[in-house]
């Protein structure tokens, strides 16, 4: 028991004193003098952070949209496919989820540099989303293989075709796993600092790459109301992505998200 209760005090200790001095009404990172929005209002008001945050967010919404669409592609394939290579391709889709991430991300470096590509916003949009389409393709494949495959036939023997079937029976029975997995992979992708680090440009950069720059001149208590705002959201969004399913009358999210 006292472990564990230290284990969690290692763990959380850390993430509430940033979380406490964000509030905190005076500068120092020591003391704590009382409770203030000061440097939430600073935030709001420094430009600098404010792009970078909106940097984020066109990456996450950017990332989230790619690796949906071609991760339910991908899981569609690889549960209908009847050959070895279907096989292969769904064990080869397991290798970024075990490879550290920064070896994927210093392999992509080296690729752009080699291709002559410059660094930029584009070049993280681009990394994070085949970084992420494995973690939809393992959310979404067990889905595709639950579903009947005898409801397209049926679909299709009324005169659907075999796109219509997919469109208008398979991905309405997938939307619950394909929200739920939307969301997993927005928080993922917005708190990604590694595989940012090491695709981004010199401007505009994301907001995690913006914060490590800015606290090796030392942090300021700006950094810890944007790392308690970035929590905040990070909790909530996976939060939905568990709840969603509920709200489909369907099975918990940790369920889906697990791939069970």
């Amino acid at each position: 028991m006292a472990v564990t209760a230290l284990f969690f005090a290692l763990l959380y200790l850390p993430i509430g004193v940033v979380t406490l001095f964000s509030f905190n009404s005076q500068k120092s990172l020591t003391v704590f003098s009382g409770f203030s929005l000061r440097w939430y209002r600073a935030f709001v008001h420094d430009d600098v952070l404010i792009s970078s945050l909106g940097t984020s967010l066109r990456i996450s919404l950017v990332a989230t949209a790619g690796s949906i669409v071609l991760g339910v592609a991908l899981a569609l394939g690889l549960v209908r496919s009847r050959t070895r290579l279907g096989s292969l391709a769904g064990l080869i889709m397991l290798v970024p989820l075990i490879t550290p991430e920064i070896v994927t991300g210093v392999a992509s470096m080296l690729l752009y540099k080699g291709l002559g590509v410059t660094l930029s916003t584009g070049t993280v949009m681009v990394s994070e989303i085949t970084f992420s389409i494995s973690y939809v393709t393992v959310i979404l494949r067990s889905r595709v293989a639950a579903l009947n495959p005898e409801v397209e036939e049926a679909a299709m023997d009324l005169g659907a075709t075999r796109w219509q079937a997919v469109r208008l029976v398979t991905l309405p029975a997938l939307l619950p796993a394909v929200l739920a997995s939307a969301v997993l992979i927005f928080a993922l992708v917005f708190d990604d600092f590694v595989l940012a680090y090491f695709t981004t440009g010199v401007d505009p950069q994301p907001l995690s790459v913006r914060i490590y720059s800015a606290i090796r001149f030392g942090v300021q208590p700006t950094i810890n109301a944007v790392g308690t705002l970035m929590l905040a959201g990070s909790i909530g969004l996976i939060a939905l992505a568990l709840f969603i399913p509920r709200l489909f009358g369907r099975r918990g999210g940790l369920d889906i998200l697990s791939g069970s």
